[in-house]
């Protein structure tokens, strides 16, 4: 149950992946986000989502200006990983670009990550000034010309979602995967009909940021006062403020009593959810900055939670997220 099937698609991914965003290497405005990761450090961290059964990695152009593609190629040399045994995903950035750059620019993610092939090419976002229809045809030329295996796109709506199969089923291609936010305090692909249509299309729908931003490992709840000590911009978010944090207090209670059930933590509690309540429809894609936290990731595919914890957490997230 581990392995699911990628899209329409003939490859097998884990039903976790590992996102390099924190690869980046402190290069960049997007890359800056993380700070600096040593090599040795990015190299354990892979090794050791390898070793859980973690085969495939995503990333992007802008994470690092392709410093992270380059240091994921690196890491995957360095381990000996043979290519035929990982699968890469990563993103042409659209933002204030046309779609011909789609190709021009795809050398780059070529030689970034070589020798090993890009095997899911993503939109990664809907922001750009070309319309779906030409984005598409740019995409289905880099499969027609076998430079990349599938199509992806990332945060796309339902309408705009429905408007790339459909340019692709024109082009006898299909829409692979769909990148989404999607945790047990956002659920809103389970409302605005992007799950429904992906389960009927049997498009993969990758869950980023399966941890809330880290709001549902609970050491924001355990620890008082911990995010005014954060650098960066989550301290300034709403969800982070006392009053959501006792809001969602009961989510995060009954993730702490399931994981002491199972012996893990909130976080593998959380994770699991995510990869388990829509069966093989959705993956999940989570980040790790030590080879400890990839550790735990990867276990998380090694356990199931039972009907009942199943049922207990979808009650409570619904609760406290005001969903009907």
């Amino acid at each position: 149950m581990n392995n699911r099937k990628l899209g329409n698609s003939t490859y097998l991914i884990s039903s976790i992946g590992l996102g390099c965003w924190q690869f980046s290497r402190n290069h960049g405005l997007v890359g800056s986000f993380w700070g600096e990761m040593d090599e040795s450090t990015i190299t354990a961290v892979i090794q050791e989502s390898l070793q859980g059964g973690v085969n495939w990695f995503d990333t992007a152009e802008v994470y690092g200006n392709g410093m992270s593609e380059q240091m994921l190629s690196a890491s995957l040399q360095h381990l000996n990983e043979k290519k035929e045994d990982v699968v890469i995903a990563t993103k042409w950035n659209p933002v204030l670009r046309f779609a011909n750059s789609i190709e021009k620019t795809f050398c780059d993610r070529e030689k970034n990550l070589s020798p090993y092939p890009v095997t899911l090419l993503q939109v990664h976002s809907p922001a750009s000034l070309s319309s779906v229809e030409s984005q598409m045809q740019h995409m289905a030329g880099l499969v027609r010309n076998g430079r990349i295996e599938c199509i992806g796109v990332s945060n796309f709506s339902l309408p705009r979602m429905r408007k790339t199969h459909e340019v692709l089923q024109a082009n006898r291609l299909a829409l692979t995967s769909n990148q989404m936010r999607f945790n047990l305090l956002d659920r809103s692909i389970e409302f605005n009909g992007v799950l429904d249509y992906a389960r009927q299309n049997k498009i993969t729908i990758i869950a980023y940021s399966p941890l809330a931003q880290g709001l549902l490992t609970g050491r924001f709840h355990e620890q008082s006062g911990l995010i005014r000590k954060r650098s960066g911009f989550r301290k300034y978010l709403p969800a982070f403020q006392a009053r959501s944090l006792g809001r969602i207090s009961p989510l995060i209670t009954v993730l702490r009593e399931i994981a002491e059930e199972h012996k893990l933590t909130s976080a593998q509690i959380a994770l699991r959810w995510v990869i388990q309540f829509h069966g093989e429809t959705v993956v999940a894609i989570q980040g790790a900055s030590t080879a400890k936290q990839a550790q735990l990731n990867a276990a998380v595919m090694d356990f199931e939670l039972t009907a009942k914890e199943l049922e207990v957490l979808d009650n409570t997230s619904r609760m406290v997220s005001r969903i009907p």
